[in-house]
């Protein structure tokens, strides 16, 4: 029997966020829109109470959640804001090749470090020539000594200039390509670190996107994870792992942009009665609706059969990011619409999630990356 309800201890993850979203982000969500600020002060909240690193273990740090639940926990963050709510899922997507390919000495080390430090972590796969195309990317680590010295450009790195640690992807033999791809995580104090700018944003204001140069970065060989060449092994799967973030993300700023267009239908009088009388609103929000529903099932599959070990979990997670960032963007487009002249006002938050909903259908690979990702999967 398929059973869809949660268990008290989710839906205490979901009040528990809730919460959370209610007293600390959706007040300064438009702050941090327009200030484009990191938000350190929402985030050490959420270190205080004790909701960052959720689907990380108790014993580094983490809550201890599976897929599901940190899925739960990412749809009520994205309700609120996803530019800050993607300023505490990114933590996790960076520590994941950690938690996945890490040693016990390495993962005592560094997920203890970002624990003391109260800190953030950023993923540094991306490069100005290598996006979707992973297999392009041209930073190098070679091996000299004790150290490997690493040397590229990263592009469009989520936390970059405010994280303590970098989880960078390099090339240990140029010669072999790809399949040298290591991962490596890199601490931020190292000498040969550069910022070199910050990226302007539509949406998701809050959250930071820098391009970053390394310049002969000494990276202890105990800092590599996984071995040489596991490097694009780890980030795919990694993106497993994460991509059910991404979708629920979505899912909760699809929920926000439906609820307040579906009260404002409500109570917006045209022609003495509310335009939610009308056929062609009603049913636009009826779409809304259903597909919003749709996209939080189809989410729950996927993070369900990741945390029970199925052998289609590429292909659901793909599917879950792709379908459910793709309702977001047309439930936020036409919120906007029923809303009219408010609706692309600053006065209602749905322009805003409008602007953030379409990052979604862009990072952790952009949507027609997922559409390839689940066709070679349908085809084996």
């Amino acid at each position: 029997m398929i059973d869809f309800s949660l268990s008290n201890k989710q839906q205490e993850i979901q009040e528990k966020y809730r919460d959370f979203v209610e007293k600390w982000i959706v007040p300064n969500r438009m702050k941090y829109d327009e200030s484009c600020e990191f938000p350190w002060d929402i985030v050490k909240e959420a270190y205080k109470q004790g909701l960052m690193n959720g689907p990380i273990p108790e014993h580094f740090g983490g809550s201890g959640y599976g897929i599901l639940e940190g899925s739960l926990a990412s749809e009520e963050l994205g309700a609120g804001c996803i530019g800050i709510g993607i300023c505490i899922d990114a933590n996790t997507l960076a520590l994941t090749p950690l938690l996945l390919a890490g040693n016990e000495e390495q993962q005592k080390k560094f997920f203890g470090f970002i624990k003391e430090q109260q800190g953030v972590a950023a993923y540094c796969l991306t490069e100005p020539n290598a996006g979707s195309d992973v297999a392009s990317i041209s930073s190098t680590a070679i091996l000299k000594g004790d150290k490997y010295i690493l040397n590229g450009h990263k592009r469009f790195i989520t936390n970059g200039e405010v994280a303590c640690i970098h989880t960078v992807f390099a090339l240990t033999n140029p010669e072999r390509g790809a399949r040298s791809l290591t991962a490596f995580i890199v601490p931020t104090d190292l000498p040969g670190i550069e910022i070199v700018s910050k990226m302007e944003k539509m949406g998701q204001r809050a959250s930071v996107q820098n391009e970053i140069k390394y310049h002969d970065v000494e990276v202890p060989v105990e800092n590599m994870l996984g071995g040489e060449g596991r490097g694009f092994i780890i980030a795919m799967k990694t993106f497993d792992r994460t991509r059910t973030g991404v979708a629920a993300l979505s899912l909760g700023a699809a929920r926000t942009a439906y609820e307040i267009s579906r009260n404002w239908a409500k109570n917006r009088i045209q022609f003495g009665k509310p335009i939610a009388a009308n056929q062609a609103i009603a049913f636009i929000l009826a779409d809304m609706a259903t597909e919003i529903e749709a996209a939080r099932m189809l989410t729950w599959r996927a993070a369900w059969a990741y945390d029970t070990g199925q052998k289609d979990v590429s292909i659901l997670s793909a599917m879950s990011k792709m379908y459910a960032s793709d309702v977001a963007m047309k439930v936020a487009t036409n919120a906007v619409q029923v809303m009219a002249g408010e609706g692309y006002s600053k006065d209602y938050p749905v322009e805003k999630i409008m602007r953030d909903v379409k990052l979604c259908q862009i990072y952790e690979g952009t949507n027609q990356v997922q559409r390839l990702v689940i066709s070679k999967g349908i085809m084996k």
